[in-house]
């Protein structure tokens, strides 16, 4: 299968590292243009650093901002008006138990995981129907579908995304435009190393507390492993390409598979 995005401008949001820096690779490596944003300059210019490096002859700009903001997401649409591909790639995500969540904690996890692909969605789902071409992906979670006791919040806002992702869907009904919801299984980066280690013994080497933690609270996965962010970004590489024209409205699991499935 080849997948040539030549042409073609993307924007991956949190791109800086982990998933969103392979989603970046992978759709550099198909060709495309590829917009690299993280809150900072700073933090943008040495991610540039580094997937120039890791992808030569790669097509990479900066687009700095904030985009769980109003005024991170102007900077960034100021920057780059116009998109064929976005992947709504930002998200935070931690263990907190469920009765000690505040108010302005709910509201940063939906601020930051929601609204941020809702404001970029709405600002350049326009143009990619008027060119009659666009993909437009969010990064859910299997944490949608089965919310994790630890991390009620984020569950909450990843079942938003595939909510978002259909609506508008239909927004863009026979135009050209996709919009899917990819979920994503428990993924090997440096943030969720981090989160491992706050739910099984921090003393414990990485590969047996990566072991404890799918035995103890991820036990459902027939993977049974960490996924790795280039698996997610297989997928997404493939979305946005117009081999996946077909494909719309749809939640596309990458959770390394359930037991008992609980997707269609």
């Amino acid at each position: 299968m080849r997948i040539d995005l030549a042409g073609k401008t993307a924007l991956v949001t949190g791109s800086t590292r982990g998933i969103g820096a392979a989603i970046a690779t992978g759709l550099a490596r198909a060709g495309a243009r590829v917009a690299v944003n993280g809150r900072t300059e700073e933090s943008v210019d040495k991610a540039l650093d580094q997937l120039r490096d890791g992808t030569p002859g790669g097509d990479f700009v900066g687009v700095p901002g904030d985009v769980a903001t109003e005024d991170g997401t102007r900077a960034v649409l100021d920057a780059l008006p116009r998109t064929d591909i976005l992947c709504n790639n930002l998200g935070v995500f931690g263990a907190q138990p469920a009765l000690e969540i505040s108010d302005d904690e709910w509201r940063r996890y939906f601020e930051t995981n929601v609204l941020s692909g809702v404001r970029l969605t709405r600002a350049y789902l326009p143009g990619m129907k008027e060119r009659g071409f666009g993909r437009v992906q969010y990064i859910a979670s299997d944490s949608a579908v089965a919310i994790p006791a630890e991390m009620i919040h984020y569950g909450v806002s990843k079942t938003s995304l595939l909510a978002v992702a259909r609506g508008f869907a239909k927004a863009a009904a026979g135009t050209g435009v996709t919009v899917n919801s990819v979920l994503a299984g428990p993924t090997h980066t440096g943030g969720v190393e981090d989160f491992v280690y706050q739910l099984v013994d921090a003393d414990l080497p990485w590969e047996e507390a990566q072991r404890a933690f799918m035995r103890e609270h991820r036990p459902q996965s027939l993977l049974q492993r960490l996924i790795e962010p280039e698996e997610i970004a297989h997928m997404v590489v493939y979305l946005s390409s117009p081999l996946a024209s077909a494909t719309t409205g749809a939640a596309v699991r990458v959770d390394g598979g359930y037991i008992d499935s609980i997707v269609p």
